[in-house]
């Protein structure tokens, strides 16, 4: 694992390109003070398992003596997965399934945000868990049968009108498996359906009032019975199983628009931020920048993206969208952003990241980013929104010229990085300058008047003090282009600023004069 993880940091340090929490009595984790854990989970001892078949039959016999143990039959099994490389994993990770890295029927001792068996090599994959049909058809990577389950949920609907209280067989299950502290007061309601908000605040807008952070997933489970929900564009969610012992909650930050925030060490496609346990009612959570850090700058980074796909729609920004299946990765040790569109197979193919990878190329081909957001500088709300609002739009250009041309711009960006001591965007001369020249105009350019439609004021001049010049992007707009119509131009043989002059000219005649002033003004 530290190795590989060398290897990672090696790969992203070169490819720069830019600048368990304690839940209250109400449900809802306090803004500030609170320390979530961000390291491997820390297990106790193995716990009996309620919902194993055998359990839930021994229950259902002692609340019902005269019903037959046989009318309790498997519904899921309870297994764990080990995929061997990292087109298993990919394989699996595909397959729709709730996959946790950790057991799920062993006490947790210290939570965190990721666990490996130690029984494992530390480089390898560790054991995924999942609850499965008990029709499943497995696929053809390693997995063991932990448990036959029987889990109650899942009969409710065909069998609503047998008479049977399935709340009261779950409630003698916990007691005889010696979980009754897991349950919830019998005083309270029956069984509900967990459902709250989770909220951020950008202290620069919305009046500094909480908004939502949308799309994110929820995900809760006691013991091998567990559900999940996105949260809705205002951050509301509603979980679709009925609980009635107290949950474990977490953030996993694979957002229903696509994308996936990732690595922090943990070489999985999404990051986890576990919540803790509480209540069957569900948690209510507010974070702002002085919530645990990790925290806040996954749900910011999440709510940018989400918000910068979201106006990629025609009705609003009318841009190309993003690639799909998008990886977004957080670095805290780092100030500069990318994106290099490794895991759509940019750069990995290039002779140089080859030769500097060796053996790791392949794996760095799944497990690597697509965008990487440098968060070593960023205190504020706005510093993420900026950073990622730039490096989508470069992912939105990606979309429309595809790995040849964006393996010539990154390979610019690598080759200075390195031949001047560290110079991102280098000088503006040799092969492949070009490139950079319309690619960072562009991110700039979109960084900027994305900002002044968020926070108002003046749009800021982001990237003007480089060699290339986003104020001509600025310029048009302030004359009536679109951001849309200076993306149209960008296609794949656009290679400098004066095949982006020449194809805008083609495309909006009409403006001629004007865009032959603005180019001749600032080159």
């Amino acid at each position: 694992m530290d190795r590989f993880a060398g290897f990672v940091m090696s790969a992203i340090l070169l490819s720069a390109c830019s600048g368990e929490s304690f839940v209250t009595e109400d449900n809802s984790v306090l803004s500030g003070g609170d320390v979530l854990g961000h390291d491997m989970i820390v297990l106790g001892e193995r716990l009996e398992n309620p919902y194993t078949t055998e359990n839930v039959r021994e229950a259902y016999v002692s609340v019902y003596p005269t019903k037959s143990r046989e009318e309790i039959q498997t519904s899921h099994l309870y297994v764990r997965f080990l995929p061997k490389d990292s087109d298993e994993f990919a394989l699996l990770d595909a397959s729709e399934l709730e996959l946790l890295d950790y057991p799920l029927d062993y006490q947790i001792l210290v939570d965190g945000d990721y666990y490996h068996d130690p029984s494992l090599p530390d480089e390898s994959i560790t054991w995924q868990y999942a609850v499965v049909p008990k029709d499943y058809e497995f696929p053809d990577i390693k997995y063991e049968i932990l448990d036959e389950c029987h889990i109650t949920e899942s009969d409710l609907g065909s069998r609503a009108d047998d008479g049977i209280d399935w709340e009261a067989v779950e409630r003698e299950a916990y007691r005889l498996t010696g979980n009754t502290e897991m349950l919830e007061p019998q005083t309270r309601k029956p069984k509900v359906n967990p459902s709250g908000r989770i909220t951020i605040v950008d202290a620069h807008a919305n009046g500094g009032q909480p908004f939502g952070v949308s799309g994110v997933k929820i995900v809760c489970n006691t013991f091998v019975k567990f559900s999940s929900a996105y949260t809705d564009r205002d951050g509301y969610y509603t979980i679709p199983k009925k609980f009635s012992a107290k949950l474990k909650y977490r953030l996993m930050f694979k957002n229903e628009k696509g994308f996936a925030i990732g690595f922090n060490w943990v070489l999985v496609p999404a990051s986890v931020s576990t919540l803790g346990k509480a209540s069957a009612d569900g948690i209510n959570i507010t974070i702002t920048r002085d919530s645990d850090r990790k925290l806040f700058l996954r749900s910011a980074v999440n709510n940018a993206a989400y918000d910068y796909i979201t106006r990629c729609a025609d009705e609003d920004m009318g841009l190309t969208l993003p690639p799909s299946d998008l990886r977004i990765w957080l670095f805290s040790g780092l100030s500069a952003s990318s994106a290099v569109m490794i895991h759509h197979k940019s750069v990995v193919k290039s002779e140089y990241i080859s030769k500097f990878l060796g053996v790791f190329a392949g794996i760095i081909a799944f497990f690597a980013p697509d965008v990487t957001i440098g968060t070593k500088d960023m205190t504020e709300y706005r510093d993420v929104y900026r950073a990622v609002c730039h490096e989508l739009a470069h992912c939105s250009h990606f979309s429309q010229v595809g790995v040849a041309y964006w393996d010539k711009y990154i390979e610019y960006i690598l080759r200075s990085y390195v031949t001047t001591g560290g110079m991102t965007y280098g000088d503006g001369t040799g092969q492949y300058a070009g490139h950079c020249e319309v690619g960072e105009m562009w991110a700039y350019y979109l960084e900027s008047v994305m900002y002044k439609e968020r926070y108002g004021g003046a749009v800021p001049q982001f990237g003007s003090s480089y060699w290339f010049s986003p104020q001509i992007f600025r310029y048009l707009d302030e004359r009536g282009f679109d951001k849309a119509d200076f993306l149209a131009a960008m296609q794949t043989d656009v290679t400098d600023v004066s095949a982006l002059q020449s194809r805008m000219t083609s495309l909006y005649p009409s403006k001629e004069r004007m865009i032959e002033q603005v180019f001749y003004r600032y080159r």
